[in-house]
């Protein structure tokens, strides 16, 4: 059931919204200032509302810190038992996101799993899974290089804009995003398609649309059928917002075409807040 692997501990739907709201939270500003976010994400799969998720972030003197969450609701609420949870924290340094600790509890009516793991300047230095996995033997080996530069899915869709470059256009989209989740080893590539208006509560104004494309490196069961059509997926679309003084751009709208339908992740509330922020 598409409920169950959309909030299941091994669902790369829950990755993406974790990456989602951990992207609206974090924003590469100036040490001078102090910034927050509250957003609220709707979730409808064919058009049928499912549930939210909700981000708290915050950023001050180059430390951020993210939580987000996941609540199902109406018939998807009585179908499965699903919930998720997730938080990261780390430094923002010349315009790079360095996270340090990440942590996330995913279950349904089966399972309930809590994945732990601690970061250096990118590279992994520890990974706790709990209850550990038992098909590891079944997926491509995880290796050093592997876990070298990437971000943790909380933190992985923190996106600058380089300076002097516009934030809505060519510039917001074209990148490539490398995440480990602690247990698979990904890419997420997004291109640039066009502009359009959106509206929603706390902001309106243009969006830069790009094209996504998931691409597994390891970590994952070779006989995954779930990852091919992940990999051979391209009805992948996100729509990213700017802002203006942190010149970032984050996460609007996501659409992810699934087995099961299309899963749409909608901001409804986006309010960011900006202060000075308080010397140490």
């Amino acid at each position: 059931m598409v409920l169950d692997r959309l909030a299941g501990p091994r669902a790369r739907p829950f990755r993406l919204l974790a990456g989602v709201a951990a992207a609206c939270g974090l924003f590469a500003a100036s040490a001078a200032q102090a910034e927050s976010l509250r957003a609220t994400y709707a979730l409808s799969i064919i058009g049928v509302p499912i549930g939210a998720a909700d981000a708290a972030a915050s950023i001050e003197n180059g430390a951020y810190k993210v939580d987000i969450g996941l609540r199902l609701s109406g018939l998807a609420a009585m179908v499965t038992k699903a919930k998720g949870a997730a938080t990261a924290n780390g430094v923002i340094a010349n315009s790079s996101v360095l996270p340090n600790a990440y942590a996330n509890t995913t279950a349904n009516s089966n399972e309930t799993r809590t994945v732990r793991m601690g970061l250096n300047a990118g590279a992994v230095r520890a990974v706790e899974i709990s209850p550990p996995f038992l098909d590891m033997d079944e997926r491509v080996p995880v290796t050093a290089a592997h876990k070298a530069s990437v971000l943790d899915p909380v933190s992985a869709l923190v996106m600058s804009v380089p300076a002097g470059q516009p934030l809505v256009g060519q510039a917001a989209c074209d990148r490539t995003i490398p995440v480990y989740d602690g247990l698979v080893r990904f890419n997420v590539s997004l291109f640039y398609k066009g502009v359009r208006n959106v509206q929603a509560k706390g902001y309106s104004g243009p969006v830069s649309v790009c094209s996504a494309r998931y691409t597994p490196i390891s970590g994952y069961k070779l006989d995954s059928q779930s990852t091919k059509f992940m990999a051979d997926n391209r009805d992948i679309e996100v729509w990213l917002a700017p802002l203006e003084q942190a010149h970032v751009v984050a996460p609007f709208y996501i659409k992810i075409g699934t087995k099961s339908g299309t899963l749409v992740i909608q901001a409804v509330d986006f309010h960011v807040t900006q202060q000075r922020a308080q010397n140490n």
